[in-house]
């Protein structure tokens, strides 16, 4: 059985980084892309980046280019998102999630092990 947990999560300041990581147990994430969605009070779960199997590609929303960097490391079955210059609307409840291909994808649907999800809060 797959175990996906979330870490990092926090309340910071707008302008502020802060780092997400997803450990993934039950089986090796190796040949899987990996992918990070978010979902803030009163809205619907959105996409935010997401890795290929090697790492070598990835993909971002338009509202985090730039800014949110994702990479992996495979060998500690673990996947990371780098946030910096923070903004209030980044304010969310954030998944990580395990793709049942080895290429990214931006729909939900591609995704078959989810976390419980970080908290991140951002203040003006």
């Amino acid at each position: 059985q797959v175990h996906v947990v979330e870490f990092g999560g926090g309340m910071v300041q707008a302008g502020d980084s802060l780092r997400l990581s997803c450990v993934v147990s039950g089986r090796t994430i190796s040949g899987f892309a990996m992918g990070w969605f978010r979902q803030a009070p009163g809205k619907e779960r959105e996409f935010v980046s997401a890795i290929t199997w090697s790492g070598t590609g990835t993909i971002y929303a338009e509202t985090v280019k730039g800014r949110f960097t994702i990479s992996r490391d495979n060998d500690k079955n673990t996947v990371y998102l780098q946030m910096s210059s923070l903004k209030p609307e980044d304010a969310a409840v954030y998944y990580c999630a395990k793709d049942t291909t080895s290429w990214t994808h931006v729909e939900a649907r591609w995704y078959d092990s989810w976390g419980q999800g970080t908290q991140v809060t951002v203040s003006s």
